[in-house]
């Protein structure tokens, strides 16, 4: 069992097809939205049909703000290891230490050579990819001039620069034992794709790298290891990467405990929005998750002590129930939708009940999703400055938004927040399900409280509209980033006011009573 302790990170492996291009950009742009870490593209020179990879990533960073950009991998006989490093240093330092460098030592070498490539036999590659990685390096020190003598690339007192706004990592992809032991001495990273190194092959293949980094005087941990992910949510096999969300946590948190990976890149497909949520929303964090526990040491259940009673621990309801988040009262819109004080309450809390771990963690899991559509909000308003400041052009923004999960909610279904909802709690995985009249059916005492909560979704559904009907109009209407305003206020208002009230209702019947 192999864990390196690094922080995960999840991202996506963009379609690089020049036919459809403006969606490689938008899956890019996307993948931010979603609160993604990294995205990548492909490097293949010799294909007529594929956008260039480094004028992509260019566009890319341009349209984005947080994520890190990357070639999966860079195409080293087509790309000098000079100029590479410099296009990677220059756009680092126009991102602001946004960029990595996937790379790798080539392929498909007919196509390298009519391109005007020079072929490479398998130890040649080896060899010009050590010297391109040291080339590289060279290139990004501090030095007053550089040398690389090798027998593929040279430096002959070339002056480094521009320096890189952080330490670009140098990712490489290879599986051949050659290959492993090469990253292992000089790799930042290894980069695999599951589809060409199934599961069950990493953990020899980490073990030659962590001995190779041994004996050239480095920590295993050194090497970050990353993994592009391929595979389908409407399998019903349990083979990897085939099924559900919970089947995908669980595959991958078990890759990161046992095997070491770090980073999980997904291939994504034009039009594969859906899945990229679904990875994003309902994956990724509950990975994060299950992995944190199982580091901490406190993922699975203690064993039971003596049978002295039948029922699980507790622990009393003050120390054991979510806390919802409070409403503070403060309003930014003159307009009121409802009257908060005709709001309904549910039945009074029973101070007599307890809670097991796993009761608590459903009204958890409801104030955890609150809080995702509450970092929404903010970046909702963040959205509308920038257009009010000229920055970000109205049809982005609006692009943006309409990613986000409170846009792409059904709020009038009345459904729990839908698919955005259910792995916050690993184990227990809320299914994608109506929740409401499971709640009405488990305590008609909570009957009025949902149809008001039911009622506020068609107000918010509104207000949504609102939002996006007043960015419409500044198109023609340059002058009415005002109404944009007003219209995002009103959603703060009412959106903030209505998850506090929803989380005051819910978290303990959620707790208390079997609806899943």
């Amino acid at each position: 069992m192999t864990d390196y302790g690094h922080e995960l990170r999840f991202g996506t492996f963009l379609p690089a097809e020049a036919s459809t291009a403006d969606e490689s950009v938008r899956l890019a742009v996307l993948t931010e939205t979603l609160g993604l870490d990294l995205t990548s593209v492909q490097d293949h020179p010799y294909q007529g049909r594929f956008l260039d990879a480094w004028t992509l990533l260019s566009v890319v960073a341009a349209a984005t703000q947080r994520i890190s950009v990357f070639p999966n991998v860079a195409n080293l006989p087509l790309r000098p290891p000079a100029v590479l490093a410099r296009a990677a240093a220059g756009l680092d330092v126009l991102t602001g230490g946004r960029v990595e460098l996937g790379l790798g030592a080539g392929a498909f070498w007919d196509a390298i050579v009519g391109m005007g490539g020079t072929r490479r036999t398998p130890a040649e590659s080896l060899k010009a990819l050590e010297e391109a990685v040291a080339v590289l390096r060279a290139l990004w020190s501090d030095e007053r001039s550089s040398r690389v003598d090798g027998e593929h690339y040279q430096l002959r007192g070339a002056h480094p620069g521009p320096a890189p706004a952080h330490d670009i990592g140098i990712w490489i992809g290879g599986y051949k034992p050659r290959m492993l032991s090469l990253i292992g001495r000089v790799g930042d990273g290894w980069l695999p794709s599951s589809p060409y190194l199934p599961p069950e092959q990493l953990g020899e293949a980490n073990a030659r790298i962590d001995d190779a980094a041994v004996a050239a005087g480095r920590r295993p941990q050194d090497v970050l290891r990353l993994y592009n992910i391929a595979g389908t949510f409407a399998g019903r096999g349990q083979e990897f990467l085939q099924g559900p969300p919970k089947v995908w946590v669980e595959q991958l948190a078990e890759l990161a405990v046992s095997e070491g990976v770090s980073g999980f890149v997904l291939m994504v497909r034009a039009g594969g929005d859906d899945d990229l949520r679904r990875f994003a929303v309902e994956v990724a964090p509950a990975v994060r998750d299950l992995v944190a526990r199982e580091r901490s040491g406190v993922s699975k259940p203690a064993a039971p002590a003596a049978p002295v009673a039948s029922a699980p621990p507790v622990i009393a309801v003050s120390a054991n129930l979510a806390t919802p988040t409070p409403d503070d009262g403060t309003r930014l819109s003159a307009v009121r939708l409802w009257d908060e004080a005709e709001r309904p309450a549910g039945p009074a809390l029973d101070p007599a009940l307890r809670y097991t771990d796993r009761q608590k963690a459903k009204g958890q899991h409801l104030v955890d999703v609150h809080n995702h559509l509450r970092e929404e909000l903010d970046q909702v308003r963040d959205l509308v400055r920038q257009v009010a400041a000229g920055s970000l052009d109205v049809g982005r923004a609006r692009s943006m938004i309409n990613t986000m999960a409170m846009r792409q909610n059904n709020w009038t279904l009345g459904t729990y927040c839908e698919s955005y909802c259910r792995v916050v709690t690993t184990h227990h995985t809320i299914e994608d399900v109506s929740l409401f009249p499971a709640l009405r059916a488990a305590d008609p005492r909570l009957a009025p409280v949902v149809d008001r909560l039911e009622a506020e979704h068609h107000v918010i559904a509104d207000v949504l509209e609102r939002v996006d009907a007043a960015l419409v109009s500044l198109v023609g209407k340059p002058d009415g980033i005002g109404e944009v305003q007003e219209a995002v206020d009103l959603l703060t208002d009412t959106l903030l006011s209505h998850l506090s009230y929803e989380e005051r209702e819910l978290v303990e019947p959620l707790s208390r009573l079997n609806v899943t």
